[in-house]
């Protein structure tokens, strides 16, 4: 599968760090796994990079 764009991974932790919503909800708005949501989270906290691992 093809990595998602930088784009959309910056649009989906934008929506999350904006808050008041849940990284399920976050996953369903944008049509990724919750544990997507989480990977890219987990990947800008400890590297503070969206690209592809």
């Amino acid at each position: 599968m093809k990595p998602y764009s930088l784009d959309m991974r910056q649009k989906i932790i934008n929506t999350y760090e904006a808050g008041n919503t849940s990284i399920r909800k976050v996953a369903a708005r944008f049509q990724v796994s919750k544990s997507t949501v989480q990977k890219l989270l987990k990947g800008k906290r400890e590297t503070g990079k969206l690209f592809p691992g």
